[in-house]
């Protein structure tokens, strides 16, 4: 049996950028992203807010669960779309380029592109279902607002904890994961489609450990606030696909903080 690990990528090794993609590839390619990113989008612009908002049949599955699983599902649904929203716009470059090197390579399949952009939302559909059930334990007790926001002492924790958090090595080291294409590849590289599921979850546990804080600031700006979430979705692209990516995240960083003192102890 072939090994299914391969890490020589000949042509990335020798410092030449792998060949661009046939013009119909790409056409398909950034058409997929953006009808993607687009109907996320639509969904939360159009977002059901109860199970009786719901039509067709998915109002009658959700009439067929109790009505707290109905509920839960929906957050879940809200959070895994939101995710879809913000954060693939920011991982086209990597998709791009994983798809230009798998063009070149006879041991993988051009489909398997498909595969590393699903595992890519994979990751970031766990971490909606943990956000979900964060919200519900939040909500349950009493700590989330009617605007579906946090207290003003949580919030201000919540800025400052992301703000320093911009700082440490962790971040650092997946945020420069997310903003070099080429250097992931070159450590992560998998022959194959299943080469290319796990590369897809290996890049996507980059980005979460780089955007999770972000994140978690929809806790303080409004879940539900488009305002908001089209924001943190332009911080994301700017930190992830910007030469200038390292110093938006510290700017921003900076402000977080003085923003989380400011909530917390001043207004």
């Amino acid at each position: 049996m072939a090994p299914e690990a391969s890490t020589h990528l000949p042509h990335i090794a020798e410092g030449d950028a792998p060949p661009a993609l046939p013009l119909h590839d790409r056409l398909v390619l950034w058409t997929a992203l953006t009808v993607l990113t687009a109907l996320a989008w639509l969904y939360l612009i159009r977002m059901p807010m109860t199970p009786a908002d719901v039509g067709g049949i998915g109002a009658r599955l959700l009439r067929a669960i109790p009505p707290s699983l109905a509920d839960a599902w929906l957050i879940f649904m809200m959070w895994a779309v939101m995710m879809v929203a913000m954060m693939l716009p920011s991982a086209s470059p990597m998709v791009l380029a994983y798809a230009r090197i798998a063009h070149s390579r006879i041991d993988t399949p051009r489909s398997a592109v498909w595969l590393f952009a699903a595992a890519y939302l994979v990751v970031w559909i766990i971490f909606s279902a943990v956000a979900a059930a964060g919200q519900i334990a939040m909500q349950h007790a009493a700590l989330l607002t009617g605007q579906l926001t946090t207290t003003p002492l949580i919030s201000g924790i919540i800025l400052v904890a992301a703000g320093v958090y911009q700082f440490t090595p962790l971040k650092d080291a997946c945020l420069g994961s997310c903003r070099t294409p080429l250097g992931f590849f070159m450590t992560e590289w998998r022959a194959g489609g299943l080469g290319a599921f796990r590369m897809g979850l290996r890049h996507g546990a980059y980005c979460v450990g780089c955007c999770w804080t972000l994140m978690l600031l929809l806790f303080v700006l409004g879940v539900m606030n488009l305002l908001w979430v089209a924001a943190l979705s332009a911080l994301v692209l700017l930190e992830k696909a910007t030469p200038w990516g390292c110093t938006v995240a510290r700017g921003a960083a900076f402000i977080m903080i003085i923003a989380g003192v400011a909530v917390a102890f001043v207004l």
